[in-house]
């Protein structure tokens, strides 16, 4: 067993201020089925094929006599909500049902639901509404709903429930002779998080509580710069305004993932669960441009998009004698929300972007300038891009730059000291978007350790958030995430029992210590990168030919027969032990999907153990070096910006030297990575105080399947808490299957503690 013995050798050091905090967007029907808790599916008659291949405007909808009762849009309830459900007068009930999201709504009994619609009648009418299960078998008490107005008014009853159900259907039952018009027909639970009315789960909102986030990025992601440039389009970029005041008025929105987003969960809802929760609200806002399909806002008519950012900083935060101050205040806060930062763009690639970036900036800066701005870096952890990002934060004086990467564990493992060269002088690092890839105990280890980087680098890396954040289980678009959903449980992953321990355990400020007689780290990975070499198509037509291999070292040179790459079939074509080679060859791509390309393997030691270096990528936009690992996670190490055009033909090179690799196209230089070996350290560490509680944190984290012993010379922890989280490696929370991981608290009082094996531990003294 590995004993180290640990000493403290100052009090109090860089302050780590908002290290930790969570990120919420809107995808895997994260708000609209999730978070948010309006039980009601296409509340509005507003979902359309343009959101989804499969909706209509009735969809989650089932009228028994469909003759009875049309969409219409001939009155509409506002310009905004075109749509509604007209009835005919007939001798005989309609019944109009509901069955939420999922497999229907969860409803308890002794609960109370608030049911509201507009309506309005040519004669007077009336209906009846109620809860019902799959069986048809009544859950509630029924509310009698008198409509007695020619215009829309809107009516609401409190339904009491009488028997428990997962399977609910909200049921209106329109009486015999009744001639009415139904619009934003909603139900949601009287005991929200908070008791907000339009407000989020209870369950979830105070599952992100015992997080203890210290902040909340929102609303995205993707979903804040993908759109087109007009706010009133249904594919508009999002667009901070249309998500304020009545939800009726809130115009209806095709979201980028895929499915209708109702706008209901908006900007109000978010700066007020950002304060239910403790936490600072870190609002996106679209910067002009959308990198998907390269719209970008002419610069001459800009001001428009600046001006949104900066009525936003009023609406947070200007008194009530201020128009948007004074909005504020009518929807129910007139003290503001005190926002701190505010960032521009999300992932964005192309100089498009960071042409316009200086405008908002600037304008924000005269304005506001103790708001913390923040620029962005693309979706990849280095390349063109992502210097590009950085080049523009450090130009304009940004506060923060936003850094996104997905990866492998071995990527994580190997980039443990990524921040500690960054210049503490210059912009901090916004870890904004990271994941290992899978909900594993062994991915949330191997996250632990790397954020214990993060802290020990708190005066280079100034916030971070994991992500996504939540996922219905019917309707995942992407994982991992930090909590599953569905109607009626949540599932805390075990990723998310790390990110808790980490946000709680905070502390105000590193303390420089050291642990002293560990056995030293195990290396992996840190051979030349040989194997297997050849190509695979990525969807799109492509012919290879004229392709050489050139052992640089002997000189030698092998000459390899051209083929043509269809749909994702691959053609290896050779292999090398030699540790210096280049391989180049021509391509010209003649047909298929016009945003994809091909990819070249090489360093194929098994499938699927090899390199690929990507041209064309997603959106045909990338040149990268992606490695996929004997696990089948994949990493990007390095993307520069490029696009196959059709028809031409291309002269491609790549140069691998060690685990050096450079990449050229026509002669121009693109990619060039070290690929760091994968480094397993016996512990990974940090300590940091707590100026509130005047208490010491020390996080241990084991990545190994070997214990380690400490040996605790210093007083602080003779007397502790030592909080303990540990699975297998394989180890995951699932829905229904919850609460797989091993928590444990214990008392230290002897000089000495084990840290098991795959574990992550916090102890706590004073």
């Amino acid at each position: 067993m590995t004993q180290g013995s640990l000493t403290i050798k100052n009090e109090c050091g860089v302050p780590l201020n908002d290290l930790y905090g969570i990120f919420f967007e809107d995808l895997n029907h994260s708000a609209d089925g999730g978070l948010y808790a309006e039980m009601v599916q296409n509340r509005s008659f507003e979902f359309e094929p343009v959101d989804h291949e499969g909706y209509h405007e009735t969809y989650a909808w089932e009228i028994n006599h469909p003759d009875q009762a049309v969409i219409s849009s001939d009155q509409p309830l506002n310009s905004n909500n075109l749509h509604y459900l007209a009835v005919k007068s007939a001798a005989e009930d309609l019944t109009i049902t509901n069955w939420g999201f999922n497999q229907g709504m969860f409803v308890q009994k002794d609960h109370t639901y608030l049911f509201s619609m507009f309506a309005s009648a040519k004669e007077k009418g009336m209906a009846q509404v109620f809860l019902e299960n799959s069986q048809h078998q009544q859950l509630s008490s029924t509310a009698v709903i008198t409509v007695d107005v020619a215009g829309w008014k809107k009516y609401q009853v409190i339904i009491k429930v009488n028997q428990d159900s997962i399977e609910g259907r909200l049921v209106i039952k329109i009486l015999p002779n009744s001639h009415l018009n139904l619009d934003m027909i909603s139900l949601f639970p009287t005991d929200t998080f908070h008791h907000r009315e339009n407000g989020v789960r209870r369950d979830l909102g105070e599952a992100l509580a015992a997080m203890h986030p210290k902040f909340m990025r929102f609303p995205g992601g993707c979903l804040v710069h993908d759109g087109t440039l007009d706010p009133n389009d249904r594919e508009s970029m999002y667009r901070w305004k249309n998500t304020i005041g009545p939800v009726e008025k809130r115009p209806t929105r095709r979201n980028k993932w895929g499915y209708n987003q109702t706008l209901g969960l908006g900007y109000y809802e978010y700066f007020q669960l950002a304060e239910d929760l403790g936490a600072k609200p870190l609002p996106v806002l679209p910067g002009g441009h959308d990198p998907h399909h390269k719209r970008a806002v002419p610069i001459d008519q800009l001001q428009p998009w600046i001006d949104d950012a900066l009525d936003l900083i009023e609406f947070a935060n200007g008194d009530t004698d201020t128009k948007w101050g004074k909005k504020r205040a009518e929807l129910g806060h007139p003290k503001p929300f005190g926002l701190e930062y505010l960032a521009i763009g999300n992932e964005e690639v192309g100089q498009a972007f960071f042409d316009r970036y200086p405008y908002f900036h600037k304008a924000i800066r005269e304005r506001y300038p103790n708001i913390k701005l923040i620029n962005t870096s693309g979706p990849f952890a280095s390349g063109s891009e992502f210097d590009r990002g950085w080049k523009s934060a450090k130009e304009n004086g940004s506060d923060f730059v936003d850094e996104h990467y997905y990866m492998s564990t071995d990527w994580f493992l190997a980039n443990q000291h990524r921040y500690d060269h960054y210049d503490p002088k210059g912009p901090k690092a916004f870890l904004g978007e990271y994941a290992s890839k899978e909900n594993k105990w062994y991915n949330a280890v191997v996250e632990a350790s790397y954020m214990t980087g993060l802290e020990r680098n708190a005066d280079k890396v100034g916030l971070a958030c994991y992500a996504p954040l939540l996922a219905n289980v019917d309707y995942i678009d992407w994982d991992p995430v930090l909590i599953f959903l569905n109607q009626h449980q949540i599932a805390p992953t075990v990723n998310y029992y790390v990110q808790q321990l980490f946000m709680t355990y905070q502390g105000t400020h590193n303390v420089q210590y050291s642990i002293d007689g560990l056995s030293d780290p195990v290396v992996k990975d840190d051979q030349p990168i040989t194997g297997q070499f050849g190509f695979e198509g990525d969807l799109a037509e492509v012919t290879y030919n004229n392709v050489t291999f050139t052992d640089r070292k002997s000189g030698n040179q092998q000459d390899f027969n051209g083929g043509q790459l269809l749909e994702r079939k691959r053609q290896l074509i050779g292999q090398t032990d030699s540790d210096d080679y280049t391989l180049s060859f021509d391509a010209t791509k003649t047909g298929g999907r016009p945003d994809k390309g091909f990819h070249l393997i090489f360093g194929q030691a098994s499938d699927p153990d090899y390199f690929m270096w990507v041209l064309g990528g997603w959106e045909n936009q990338d040149s990268i070096i992606k490695q996929r690992g004997a696990y089948g996670m994949e990493s990007d190490w390095n993307q520069c910006q490029w696009t196959m055009a059709s028809d031409h033909q291309y002269h491609f090179e790549i140069r691998v030297h060690g685990r050096h690799i450079t990449t050229f196209i026509d002669g121009h230089q693109f990619n060039e990575i070290d690929i760091r070996p994968t480094i397993i350290q016996p512990l990974y560490s940090n300590m940091t105080f707590d100026e509130k509680t005047k208490s010491y944190y020390l996080k241990l984290v084991n990545v190994t399947d070997k214990p380690v012993s400490i040996k605790l010379d210093t007083p602080h922890f003779r007397d502790g808490i030592y909080r303990e989280l540990s699975g297998g490696p394989e180890t995951e929370n699932k829905i229904g299957e919850p609460d797989k991981l091993s928590i444990k608290e214990t008392h230290v009082s002897n000089a000495e503690i084990q840290v098991q094996p795959y574990s992550v531990n916090v102890l706590i003294g004073k």
